[in-house]
């Protein structure tokens, strides 16, 4: 048996090592923090988490001391940046129990979750599903991941974004409404998590649109900035 073409596999980079961490799946957290939840309409009350993906291509990866390039998507005039926190998942499960779900962290990452807003907005308007405004193509910007092993596990730190310099985003990672363990615990009921699956953990408030030129750089405490250009 031979494969008629072949196709990418994603991958992204451990921090000081040769090792690549397969993607498999990005799963994305909505609306995960109070302040962004009231800027985009929504009662900032502890519901339920919800959940949206992107493909595994989606992933850009951006090396630390490097400018990564976002070229900006067709069909859309309003794209907004989406500073996040992200999961590494090292080992899958279902029903995962709360107290037991950082066993299955393999590592952390910085990312952003570029958005199509005004595709967004039409797909709520209309009921219909975010696809082409989330999951398009290079819009999971991502840096290396940090091995538990090296920086333990994020409970709390100053997650930041500025744009051309100018602050747009900061918050606290303590003050996500679902916290890492409870968002692991609480996707694994609907869904069987696997070892290369990526958790996008919500933005801060502050998305805002972003312009061909713009940089973007973002942080938090302990992880090397990640620095991207629109193009």
């Amino acid at each position: 048996m031979a494969y008629l073409f072949e196709v990418p596999n994603p991958a992204v980079p451990v921090v000081q090592s040769s090792d690549m961490f397969p993607v498999r799946r990005i799963y994305c957290v909505g609306r995960n923090y109070e302040a962004h939840a009231r800027e985009m309409g929504h009662d900032p009350q502890r519901e339920p988490p919800f959940f949206f993906s992107k493909p595994a291509d989606a992933v850009l990866y951006v090396a630390p001391g490097t400018v990564g390039e976002f070229p900006y998507p067709p069909e859309s005039g309003e794209v907004h940046h989406e500073m996040e926190l992200v999961v590494a998942i090292g080992r899958g499960g279902r029903d995962i129990p709360v107290e037991h779900a950082l066993e299955h962290v393999y590592g952390y990452a910085l990312g952003l979750d570029m958005t199509r807003r005004d595709l967004q907005a039409q797909a709520k308007k209309l009921g219909r599903p975010w696809d082409m405004a989330k999951g398009f193509d290079l819009s999971a910007p991502i840096g290396p991941i940090h091995p538990v092993s090296q920086v333990g596990h994020v409970a709390a730190g100053q997650l930041w974004l500025t744009v051309n310099g100018a602050p747009r985003q900061r918050a606290d990672v303590s003050t996500m409404l679902w916290p890492v363990p409870e968002t692991i615990a609480y996707l694994s009921r609907f869904i069987t998590l696997a070892a290369g699956d990526l958790v996008y953990t919500g933005t801060p408030e502050g998305v805002a649109a972003v312009a061909k030129g713009d940089v973007l750089e973002g942080g938090l405490d302990g992880f090397d900035i990640l620095t991207l250009r629109v193009v």
